[in-house]
């Protein structure tokens, strides 16, 4: 069974829907989502998806109730974990899902799980403990990397392949940050700031 495995879409539709349309045109059967909508809207296109999807909450996710509507709606294909890890299997392959980096290694070193994977950094990685296999498919938003990835997790192999999207686009431009460091001061301060 072929999985693919995304991360940190933080609301760029442009990206989710080529590597959804990618994701077609691949003897996928599942996709295993490691949070970070950041919009809702997003959760419309996943529940849309002629493939079934499994998603678990990150740290940027947006609208949460709207984000359950979505995957609760009737003819959904997305569905919904109530936290940001889950245990799966898929194949008798013992998966361990998180968004978070941190509880990606210690899962590993168990040795209770065939495949861990997680995303938050939106780093490309693979790594292998044991025989447990590390995967983190880097970002669908580009934003971090200017480049979009995922990853085909292949049960039979216990392996993983990374894909570049192609065409995808990056919100990261010269403009956002020179705003920002020309500005970085006046940011950090108001977040400070109490109400």
């Amino acid at each position: 069974m072929k999985i693919a495995i995304l991360s940190d879409i933080h609301e760029n539709f442009h990206n989710l829907i080529l590597t959804l349309k990618e994701i077609e045109s691949r003897d996928v059967e599942q996709i295993i989502f490691l949070g970070d909508f950041m919009n809702a809207g997003i959760a419309t296109l996943l529940s849309e998806s002629p493939t079934p999807i499994f998603a678990i909450w990150g740290n940027n996710d947006g609208d949460k109730p709207t984000i359950c509507r979505k995957a609760l709606q009737q003819g959904s294909n997305l569905t919904m974990s109530d936290n940001v890890y889950h245990f799966l299997e898929f194949d008798n392959r013992k998966i361990f899902i998180t968004h978070f980096p941190d509880l990606a290694k210690p899962m590993a070193k168990t040795g209770d799980f065939d495949a861990v994977f997680y995303g938050h950094n939106h780093l490309k990685n693979e790594d292998k403990i044991g025989n447990c296999l590390i995967v983190n498919p880097g970002e669908i938003s580009a934003h971090k990397t200017g480049k979009a990835t995922f990853a085909i997790y292949d049960t039979k192999e216990n392996s993983a392949e990374f894909v570049d999207v192609k065409n995808a686009i990056t919100l990261k431009t010269e403009t956002v940050d020179e705003y920002f460091k020309k500005n970085e001061d006046k940011i950090l301060n108001a977040k400070s700031h109490k109400y």
